[in-house]
């Protein structure tokens, strides 16, 4: 029952892992598979024409962020559910585990009050 007990919770583990999106170090999360966050870019304030160019990289930017923004919710959502899922899996585990130690318990005690 042990090593079922065991198996069991090696497998989810693994599962979790190859599902997991993100990373937490230090406890700061952050998505794996959306890039580096795009850097913001700086307003040229010099000359008309820097600054018309400043603008342009802005909204590039603006949809670089959108992009890398959208995929970091989705990275979050899936580490979200994945975590959800195992705690509850995990959780259900532990209840049949408990009850079946209580139901254990109670037959021992019958058949020793039986003696």
């Amino acid at each position: 029952m042990l090593q079922r007990a065991f198996f069991t919770t090696a497998l989810l583990a693994a599962t979790v892992s190859v599902c997991s999106a993100g990373t937490i170090t230090k406890g700061v999360w952050s998505p794996t598979s959306c890039g580096a966050e795009p850097a913001v870019p700086a307003v040229n304030q010099t000359t008309v024409d820097g600054y018309n160019k400043s603008v342009k990289t802005i909204n590039e930017w603006q949809q670089k962020i959108g992009t890398y923004s959208a995929c970091m919710v989705k990275e979050a959502n899936e580490d979200n559910a994945s975590i959800a899922k195992a705690a509850n899996e995990r959780q259900a585990k532990l209840q049949a585990l408990t009850e079946k130690v209580h139901a254990d318990t109670d037959a021992a005690k019958a058949k020793l009050d039986a003696k």
